[in-house]
């Protein structure tokens, strides 16, 4: 598993007054795709804030292409695109499924903490994380080259 799917159809309360998708949505919607790739990979957010890893907002871009509208079929593809031990950056697409036509594309940047926000030294502290975001990284590349 190297890239997670989510899809879904664009809520009429998503929209602002011109029928567009807002732009602060697309945040939500990475979000939901993050959370959902790593369900995928067999972590949860829960679990691991429970085991004491924390995974903070550092930066988010996004690249607004074409404008989603209400009752869009939408898919979000999610994916690691750089894990450093202590930081890991996720990539996104928004496609619309109708006509396979890429919306937006954007990442975020997070850091390892501690229950405590200080930085967490993933590798050592708990290898089987340290090691599965080592395994998602390589499949991203593996899919990418081909």
């Amino acid at each position: 598993m190297a890239v997670t799917e989510v899809k879904f159809r664009v809520r009429y309360k998503e929209t602002d007054r011109m029928g567009v998708v807002h732009h602060s949505n697309y945040y939500t919607w990475f979000e939901v795709a993050r959370t959902e790739f790593m369900r995928d990979a067999g972590l949860d957010y829960r679990s691991m804030e429970e085991s004491g890893v924390m995974l903070p907002l550092l930066e988010t871009h996004c690249n607004y292409l074409r404008g989603a509208k209400y009752d869009d079929m939408i898919c979000i593809r999610a994916w690691i695109s750089k894990y450093a031990g202590v930081r890991l950056t996720m990539e996104y697409k928004v496609i619309r499924e109708e006509d396979g036509e890429m919306l937006a594309n954007g990442s975020t940047v997070h850091a390892f903490t501690d229950a405590y926000l200080k930085p967490l030294n993933v590798k050592k502290k708990y290898p089987e994380i340290h090691n599965l975001f080592v395994d998602l990284l390589n499949y991203a590349k593996i899919d990418k080259d081909k």
